[in-house]
């Protein structure tokens, strides 16, 4: 793990390249259950492609000059489908359907069974990080709060009961990983803000439990969605749902701040843990100049210490053109190195 101040790191995924994905497909929406035709390579070809691609964001992310690097969640079509419908107990082939408050229809995988994992979904994932670099690496999964919120539950009847079954199969996960040698596990639990009243009840329970037994760094991950889908002119300045997470056992949140505009105020509730902030703003096509990154970043440090900070992007690079997410992270990494040097 870095020891410097003012530590790098990406959200989670970075951009697949348009020989592997189908990317107009892919903008459509954040698909719950699997989306194989969104993939341009068939099998039996298609995991060595996804390999080579990782191997791509891995060096991307390095040449950027990112301190704790992730696999790009390459091989996803969603931040959480891909682990979701590998469970037994789960049904994507027979989808029920959700309606959100924006009246969008999307189909969701039903629990129609006990939920219990098969095989470690993204061992194979880490294990081809941690051999392709020297960097702290770290893996994401879904948080077990937001799986019960995407799927419907036909089985156990009680949504809590859903949420602490999804939390038992995600520790196992996050077990097996912490073992292949993830250096920080993240939870992504963007659906908080969404149900925060289901959230106070059990989320934070669900979580804990969730990382039960981690030693390795955790975070958990909040946001408003993907700057690709949902534009920044509709999200609120602040979370219905987060200084609760003062109480989870997480050592770290992770906030999108840039494209929102969020009120950092907030995050003094959080004084226990570390911050990482997001700085880039997803929903704008250009790059930043490291001046305007470097700013955002001494934001954060009017109300977050140094040794709490960590510095990254909002969530999503996966929806950019290739170079833009590039250079996005690059001028990042330069704001931090700026700002760092005037600290010291």
């Amino acid at each position: 793990m870095p020891q410097h101040l003012l530590p790098t790191t990406v959200v989670g995924s970075y951009p697949q390249p348009d020989w592997l994905v189908d990317r107009a497909m892919l903008a459509k929406s954040i698909p719950r259950i699997r989306l194989q035709g969104m993939w341009r390579i068939q099998r039996p070809l298609l995991e060595e492609a996804q390999d080579d691609a990782t191997i791509v964001a891995i060096h991307d992310m390095e040449q950027a000059g990112v301190d704790i690097i992730s696999d790009g969640e390459i091989r996803r079509e969603s931040y959480s489908n891909r682990f979701a419908t590998a469970l037994d107990g789960i049904d994507a082939d027979n989808p029920a359907i959700i309606i959100s408050p924006a009246g969008n229809k999307t189909p969701v995988p039903r629990v129609v069974g006990p939920i219990r994992r098969r095989y470690p979904v993204e061992l194979r994932d880490m294990e081809l990080l941690r051999r392709n670099t020297t960097r702290a690496a770290k893996m994401t999964l879904p948080g077990p709060f937001t799986l019960s919120q995407q799927a419907q539950d036909d089985f156990y009847h009680d949504d809590e009961a859903v949420a602490m079954a999804f939390a038992e199969v995600v520790n196992a996960e996050a077990r097996d990983l912490q073992r292949a040698g993830a250096d920080v596990i993240q939870l992504d639990e963007s659906w908080v803000r969404s149900n925060p009243r289901a959230a106070r009840r059990y989320a934070v329970k669900a979580i804990n439990r969730a990382l039960d037994n981690i030693t390795v760094p955790t975070i958990v991950h909040v946001c408003f969605g993907y700057a690709a889908i949902v534009p920044g002119s509709s999200k609120p300045g602040g979370y219905p749902f987060l200084t609760e997470l003062a109480d989870c056992c997480a050592t770290q949140i992770s906030v999108e701040a840039a494209q929102p505009r969020l009120d950092l105020g907030i995050l003094k509730e959080l004084s226990a843990k570390t911050i990482v902030l997001g700085v880039l703003d997803l929903g704008d096509p250009e790059i930043e100049p490291a001046s305007v990154i470097a700013e955002r970043i001494r934001n954060g440090l009017k109300v977050v210490a140094p040794e709490r900070l960590v510095v990254a992007p909002d969530c999503g690079m996966k929806y950019l053109p290739r170079a833009v997410a590039f250079g996005k992270l690059r001028a990042m990494c330069a704001a931090a190195t700026r700002v760092r040097e005037e600290l010291a």
